[in-house]
């Protein structure tokens, strides 16, 4: 589990590639302390798995799903990747709730600065689109967000200076694909909701009529 907060920049090294899976390089500073080979490391929110690292580096595999679910050029070399290491538990959740499981792509629509913040705007498919509502929370390139618009086919997030500085979201340009998570949260209720019977008849006109 991650908490959506990011801990460095990296650069991609090296992509390896075969048919349908990946092993990536990348080159990092923060990350590597106390760094194992086993431990996992979200890559623009990717969980991946450390297969081996020296003082610079690290290398993980990308298994075919992944491939599928994500933004494949976030793993070119040279491109700037977002880096957390996963949390500890006692450590504050500063975030939210992130499980590295990636569950699709969004384009970027449009980039707008308002004073001291800048305004992301993201097209996103409808199956991802129905978990985002209004002051909740989503992952972007790993990076824990807070929704400012939910709309039918886009929302907005907007990025403080902070964020603006330690990761790579200002660099995202209007056409370019971002990696997106839900709130974990969200999907299970949904799942739990759908498959129990007895919750069967909540619908949001019910929650309304009873003052939710």
């Amino acid at each position: 589990m991650f908490t959506g907060l990011i801990e460095e920049m990296g650069t991609v090294e090296a992509l390896n590639k075969s048919a349908q899976s990946a092993q990536i390089t990348i080159r990092a500073e923060k990350v590597l302390h106390g760094l194992r080979i086993g431990d996992s490391i979200a890559v623009n929110g990717v969980c991946l798995t450390v297969i081996s690292f020296d003082a610079h580096r690290f290398t993980v595999d990308a298994m075919a799903e992944t491939l599928r679910r994500t933004n494949e050029k976030s793993f070119l070399p040279g491109v700037r990747v977002n880096l957390e290491r996963a949390m500890r538990l006692g450590d504050r959740l500063g975030g939210h709730i992130v499980s590295g499981h990636v569950d699709g792509t969004g384009v970027v629509r449009s980039v707008k600065r308002e004073d001291n913040a800048v305004s992301i705007d993201i097209v996103a498919p409808e199956n991802i689109l129905k978990y985002v509502v209004e002051k909740g929370s989503i992952a972007v390139d790993g990076v824990s967000l807070t929704v400012a618009r939910a709309g039918d086919r886009l929302f907005r997030i907007c990025v403080i200076p902070h964020t603006q500085q330690e990761t790579t979201l200002l660099q995202r340009k209007p056409g370019d694909t971002v990696n997106l998570e839900c709130d974990l949260i969200a999907k299970y209720t949904e799942k739990l909701l759908r498959e129990n019977s007895q919750f069967a008849g909540i619908t949001i006109e019910f929650l309304q009529q009873h003052g939710f």
